[in-house]
């Protein structure tokens, strides 16, 4: 399994899917049109995208273009990698029929295919190199925190205020984004984690 480094931004989840059997790293879905109705998940992949760069990885058909085109004016340009996958036609194993144009999406592709059009987008593959050690938030962190476990809703509900997050973010979801924007220590010592906290790790 290959480590990415950069956000890899795909549709949906099945691509999501995919993509995890393939490599490690910051799987971010856009939900198809969804993500241009919700300002706070655009607002959480600039912020992801400025820390760790983004790599575009969209389907092959209009909707994945149209997808393309307005992300990459919306986030920094010098930042954002593009990854084409090929036009292959056919159906996706779960679904009854083809999609509107016929071709496969990224769920549909092959591992190998996947990878090379992530090595040909010049995706930063950070295998050869020890992890930098930045320390990571766990969830045991959150829970001794009073972030996770009975009654720790509100609190997390203003953590996530306080740090631009979207709302509706899981739990998995706060630890990634977390452990992306901040090191540990960084995390541990914010002023917000520290007043929501039951006491300090």
């Amino acid at each position: 399994m290959r480590r990415v480094r950069e956000v890899i931004v795909v549709e949906g989840r099945y691509d999501k899917n995919a993509l995890s059997q393939v490599v490690e790293g910051v799987i971010f879905e856009t939900r198809g049109f969804g993500i241009f109705r919700d300002r706070e998940r655009l607002s959480l992949l600039r912020r992801l995208t400025a820390e760790r760069g983004a790599v575009l990885l969209l389907d092959s058909d209009g909707a994945g273009f149209v997808i393309r085109g307005k992300l990459k004016g919306m986030l920094p340009k010098e930042q954002v990698k593009q990854a084409y996958i090929p036009d292959v036609y056919g159906k996706e194993r779960r679904k009854k029929a083809p999609g509107k144009e016929g071709k496969l999406g990224v769920e549909g592709m092959s591992p190998a295919v996947l990878l090379r059009a992530l090595e040909q987008a010049g995706a930063t593959f950070e295998d050869g190199e020890p992890p930098v050690c930045r320390g990571e938030v766990t969830k045991a962190d959150l829970y001794a925190l009073g972030l996770t476990g009975p009654g720790s809703a509100e609190r997390r509900q203003a953590l996530l205020k306080e740090l631009g997050l979207p709302e509706h973010l899981t739990v998995n979801g706060l630890l990634e984004a977390v452990n992306v924007l901040y090191e540990k220590t960084e995390f541990l010592q914010l002023e917000v984690v520290v007043s929501s906290g039951a006491g300090r790790i």
